[in-house]
């Protein structure tokens, strides 16, 4: 059993809202972090139907409770009336409640009670490096972060599982999209772009649908927290710079399944994009949790120069290689960047074991000794 880095007790002034992806360990945090509050588990069915047929059971249930009451309530997008009730006990009674589910689309799309901003809006992502003794970067690679598949002998089969129970409950159960072949074809194609400049004409002639739908797919991969879009920095002093977005799913494992990459080999073009991904993972747990003000973008030129990470307004700029020796050829995008952004501090993270600073003040960082900077605060 993992110790989670995220400590949901420090956000619980107020009521929350706790988001998360299957399987990356909500209810055994909550659980862990909550062992005396009231727990009502909306995947058992009796609870589910009782609930169902009369939301106001959950305001009879607790009318009379101090304000010490903590409830937990586990997927509540299963009965989103019940966070009418919610609203009055938090009103009435100053109760706290922790309102958790995979997906927040099905509450705002249909115009349910959010509780309006009496409840904060956290999210809890799968696995990071400082959550896992004796952590390995290549078991994390290929099996990626969710905790049942990170220890996993073999991940593929569990990851298979995943995205057929995604697709059942998720997408068809709640009938988010028309046709679920095409939408099938679409998780394939975007795991293709998974790290790379979104161009939804492409992606709508690889699945046979129209741009607009391509659209609203990845809306639908982003409300269900399956993924999410990092911004290009725009910031322009000389060069002309893309202004598109990328796409990363939320878990490299999850890529790994849908591009059939059963292993992941050190020192294949496939490592490197893993690798990539694994840190972009990793900088937006930790931007997530601690609520950092630093935003997390990407910076491309239209000639086609790059720095894979951004943090804030030019602060740190990041480039990723799975490189085991990094020469001066990895470091012309850092080195474009600083002509622009001389302020900034640039890293390289990589497989090189020493850790060192060039001449012209690039710190070349191994990837433990940057994640362990990282978690510990001392980053940024």
């Amino acid at each position: 059993m993992f110790t989670r880095y995220y400590q949901l007790e420090n956000d619980l002034e107020t009521s929350v809202f706790l988001f998360g992806a299957r399987q990356t360990g909500k209810t055994t945090l909550l659980l862990q972090q909550f062992p005396k509050a009231e727990y009502i588990d909306l995947l058992d069915t009796i609870t589910l139907a009782q609930y169902s047929r009369n939301p106001s059971l959950l305001y009879d249930k607790y009318r009379n409770s101090s304000s010490e009451t903590i409830v937990i309530i586990d997927e509540i997008q299963q009965v989103p009336l019940l966070l009418n009730e919610v609203h009055r006990l938090i009103a009435q009674r100053g109760i706290h409640f922790i309102l958790c589910g995979s997906s927040a689309r099905k509450l705002r799309r249909k115009g349910y009670n959010t509780l309006g901003g009496r409840a904060l809006p956290c999210r809890l992502y799968p696995l990071v490096s400082a959550e896992i003794p004796d952590f390995d970067i290549n078991r994390a690679v290929s099996n990626g972060m969710l905790p049942p598949y990170y220890v996993a002998k073999n991940a593929y089969l569990g990851l298979a599982a995943y995205i057929d129970v995604y697709l059942r409950e998720e997408i068809k159960a709640e009938a988010l999209v028309r046709n679920l072949d095409n939408f099938q074809r679409f998780l394939d194609a975007a795991a293709l772009t998974d790290g790379e400049i979104v161009n939804y004409n492409n992606i709508a002639s690889d699945c046979w649908v129209s741009a607009n739908t391509v659209k609203e797919y990845f809306s639908i991969l982003e409300d269900t927290l399956i993924g999410y879009m990092i911004p290009a920095f725009t910031k322009k002093i000389k060069r002309r710079l893309v202004q598109s977005p990328k796409f990363y799913f939320f878990d490299i494992g999850v890529v790994n399944y849908l591009l059939h990459r059963k292993e992941v080999v050190r020192g294949t073009a496939e490592y490197g994009h893993a690798f990539e991904h694994l840190v972009m993972q990793e900088l937006v747990a930790y931007i997530g949790y601690t609520r950092n003000e630093n935003k997390l973008s990407y910076w491309r030129t239209s000639t086609g120069i790059e720095v894979d990470a951004v943090i804030g307004d030019a602060r740190i700029a990041i480039e990723i290689k799975s490189a085991e020796e990094i020469q001066n050829k990895h470091l012309k995008g850092l080195r474009a960047f600083r002509e622009e952004h001389p302020e900034c501090r640039a890293i390289v993270v990589s497989l090189d074991r020493i850790s060192r600073t060039t001449e012209d003040n690039i710190e070349i960082q191994y990837i433990y000794d940057f994640l362990q900077e990282l978690w510990a605060g001392r980053l940024f």
